[in-house]
């Protein structure tokens, strides 16, 4: 048995071995943060690929090198396994696992409840288990905490509770894991100071607050955040392009300002597991306070109706230039990822332009340098295992548009706009990339 001023010790001096589960984009480069620092790294994850590939030193995430991955494993700080037994041999247990929305867009905690319950028979005294998952204010409380007390442990007590909400940004060059600000909270000053320790052993800076419940409710500010201003500039879109003005010139003059203003740029509408999804834990939980969200409700109504925009300017577009419509019209999506320069699919609004297109008829295929296979989706699980193609000047002749979703740098968009008869560019990719052309609409 550990006792807090061990773990405070073994934190400090890097000899704790920390259990990370959930070994995907946040787990994954938490895990090799962990072993750079010097720290021993247990992965634990139910995919059996994923313990495979650590195994054998491979990175199935493409901006995290498999050299890190292999030298991790090589210098023994690194291992994965799907035994959550060993749990118990961990000095402190972090949680990284998914918080999606049901189908009725309510926060879905199952891979919460299901990985506490797998960890709680292997809890011991002195254990400190942290969870990242972003999620509603009060869920490490009110959810996890019960279902770890039922052994007889108390937390606070004989374990420690925290919250360190995940601020990954897949395929940043500036910020990786150790050089983001962590924030921390625990509803005990102990746990508290122990996570503290730990993070601060990770990451450059720690802030820490004063409550799990506070340090939940960080997360989803800084998401609803986001999401807000997105859904302002989609709204300005549309307005401006009714009246003949590019949102995206007015933009970049505006961030000329030194104060007071703070550029956000529209899309075909919003992806990644964060901000399409965050703000709905928090207008979900609101409602049991009798309190209506009604400004974060806006913005998710306007960032969802964006897909249709697109397609409704493609449909006028391919109406007004080649006499026809969607239906039988062969379609190119550039870009499935849902950001730049990365291979992560999650919750990419591209999906939702190629579910549009073909509930009207239209055939599609997509190019994404990053993405060569779709994986498996929760939302459009028929659309797993689709390839994409490779956009020569005789594929790209064969098809009636081309709608780029994602603006990757490593795309030739002036090769892409010279074989194409139309694009619609969602992102200002084109006209970045200093290409002028009349075959290209901003939409």
């Amino acid at each position: 048995m550990k006792n807090a001023s061990d773990l405070q010790r073994l934190y400090t001096e890097k000899k704790a071995v920390i259990g990370i589960v959930g070994m995907g984009y946040v787990g994954m480069p938490l895990a090799l943060a962990g072993s750079a620092a010097g720290f021993s790294v247990v992965g634990f994850d139910i995919d059996p690929q994923k313990v495979e590939d650590i195994t054998a030193g491979r990175s199935y995430i493409k901006h995290i090198a498999g050299s890190d991955v292999a030298e991790a494993v090589k210098a023994k700080k690194l291992r994965a396994t799907a035994n959550f037994a060993e749990a118990a041999n961990v000095d402190a247990i972090i949680i990284c696992v998914p918080t999606p929305l049901t189908a009725h867009r309510e926060p879905d905690l199952t891979y919460v409840e299901k990985t506490t319950e797998a960890i709680a028979p292997y809890l011991r005294p002195g254990h400190l288990v942290v969870l990242e998952s972003t999620t509603w204010p009060g869920t490490t409380d009110e959810v996890m905490k019960p279902i770890l007390e039922r052994g007889g442990l108390k937390a606070g007590h004989d374990f420690y509770l925290a919250f360190s909400p995940e601020r990954e940004d897949p395929g940043n060059p500036v910020y990786s894991t150790r050089k983001i600000p962590k924030v921390v909270g625990a509803d005990d000053p102990v746990g508290l100071s122990l996570a503290q320790t730990l993070y601060g052993a990770l990451v450059s800076t720690v802030v820490t607050v004063s409550s799990t419940k506070t340090a939940e409710a960080v997360k989803l500010t800084e998401n609803i955040f986001r999401a807000v201003n997105i859904a302002l500039v989609n709204e300005l879109k549309v307005v401006y392009d009714a009246m003949g003005i590019d949102v995206w010139e007015v933009i970049e003059a505006a961030k000329s300002k030194p104060f007071g203003f703070m550029p956000f740029y529209p899309g075909p509408g919003l992806g990644g597991h964060c901000i399409p999804i965050d703000p709905f834990y928090l207008t979900w939980k609101a409602r049991e306070f009798e309190i209506s969200t009604r400004f974060i409700e806006l913005a998710g109504e306007i960032n969802t109706a964006m897909p249709h925009y697109v397609i409704q300017r493609l449909a006028h577009e391919l109406d007004q230039r080649a006499g026809r419509g969607l239906r039988g019209a062969k379609i190119l999506i550039a870009g499935i990822a849902y950001k730049k320069n990365v291979d992560d699919t999650r919750e990419s609004p591209a999906f939702k332009l190629i579910e549009l297109l073909e509930k009207r008829g239209a055939e599609t295929a997509f190019y994404d340098p990053h993405v060569h296979q779709i994986p498996k989706l929760r939302e459009h699980p028929t659309f797993a295992g689709r390839t994409g193609i490779s956009p020569t000047p005789a594929v790209l002749s064969g098809f009636d548009a081309v709608v780029i979703a994602t603006d990757h740098d490593d795309v030739d968009y002036a090769a892409l706009c010279a074989g194409s008869k139309l694009i619609v560019d969602t992102r200002n990719a084109c006209a970045r990339a200093g290409i002028a052309s009349d075959k290209v609409v901003k939409a």
